[in-house]
């Protein structure tokens, strides 16, 4: 299984919005095929590595990092394949929470003989899948918070500066982490001083979406992101109800979309903007600020991870922008409690060496 899930973190960044899936099929204690998922659409790494054992794969054991699927989507589904290749034994690190398999590609095997074996090395695939998981199961995106800040937690200066906080190797990691979601999201506040690109490096060959809350529908035609939209690279912006009709279509003929949702208060709400990405079928999402978008998201406890790069710098007084802005708590009691992301063997970081920012998530 340890196996398994190193050759499912070969696809990272590229199966989105699928999981990460890898598999082994062994026999007489050797490892006679084996694959794994490389992009959404390709062939199910139960698929590779059967087509790699052939005939080999009669009365062998198949390890798979997730179930089999039971069900027909863009390819075929994977346990009926798993059956005519006469598999003995499977064992898997997840069951599939997706409603569409939850459990009834195991049920189909049990069903037809063969030995199933569940929860081996869950801890490290729950991990590695945590963003195609949590959309599964709450029906939402995936939502990670990413902030640049000071020591004393500033993004900005009291003019809006932030060219550089960080480092560029840490610039280069925040890039590299756009990799592992479907999205990438930013206020329109943060595009008008910033005027940012918002790709991912290395760029993903699959589409990647840089999406803007954009309550007034301000998005200049002249910015980087309209003159690089594509479907490879398609902008989605999030405005508020009956948006100006010419603004509109000036962006939509350069290839914008423009999509009206619900306000909460006087801006585009982030539970809005989360069902209108899931709709579009986008399970993950880095948020990327200012500092009332994460605000926002932390408000609405919307929050599934935090990662923070720090630098070695102090802003001090009381105008300089905080990362994470909206309402005040009055109580300690009201402030989100966090833990670390515990480190796991097999976690598919796009570059190598280590991190140079915190992970944290709610805690449980």
């Amino acid at each position: 299984m340890r196996r398994a899930l190193e050759l499912a973190a070969r696809g990272t960044g590229e199966t989105n919005p699928n999981p990460l899936v890898g598999c082994v099929v062994a026999r007489g204690g050797r490892i006679v095929g084996e694959g794994f998922h490389r992009r959404a659409g390709g062939p199910h790494a139960e698929v590779v590595a059967l087509r790699a054992a052939g005939a080999r794969a009669r009365g062998a054991s198949l390890y798979v990092t997730l179930e089999p699927c039971s069900h027909h989507g863009r390819t075929p589904p994977c346990a009926p394949l798993v059956l005519e290749a006469g598999i003995a034994r499977v064992v898997t690190a997840l069951r599939d929470p997706d409603p569409r398999v939850s459990g009834r590609g195991l049920r189909l095997l049990r069903r037809m003989g063969v030995a199933v074996t569940t929860g081996v090395c869950a801890a490290i695939a729950e991990a590695q899948n945590a963003r195609f998981l949590t959309a599964a199961r709450r029906g939402r995106p995936f939502v990670l918070l990413k902030a640049a800040l000071t020591l004393d937690g500033r993004i900005a200066t009291a003019a809006g500066e932030s060219k550089w906080i960080t480092s560029a190797s840490q610039r280069r990691q925040a890039r590299g982490l756009r990799r592992l979601h479907d999205a990438v999201l930013v206020g329109i506040g943060t595009v008008l001083a910033d005027d940012p690109l918002l790709l991912p490096q290395p760029r993903t060959r699959r589409p990647f979406t840089r999406v803007v809350l954009d309550t007034h529908l301000r998005l200049p035609l002249a910015s980087r992101l309209v003159a690089s939209a594509s479907p490879r690279t398609p902008v989605l912006v999030l405005t508020a109800a009956a948006p100006p009709a010419r603004r509109r279509r000036a962006l939509e003929a350069r290839g914008v979309s423009v999509v009206e949702v619900a306000k909460a208060g006087d801006r585009v709400g982030p539970v809005a903007a989360l069902e209108a990405l899931f709709e579009r079928g986008l399970s993950s999402v880095m948020i990327e600020g200012g500092s009332e978008v994460l605000g926002s998201f932390l408000d609405a406890r919307l929050v599934d991870e935090v990662t923070l790069f720090r630098a070695p710098l102090l802003l001090g007084g009381r105008r300089s922008r905080p990362a994470f802005g909206g309402p005040d708590p009055l109580e300690i009691r009201e402030a989100l409690r966090l833990e670390p992301v515990p480190d796991v063997a097999a976690f598919p970081w796009p570059w190598r060496g280590p991190a140079l920012f915190e992970r944290w998530r709610p805690a449980r």
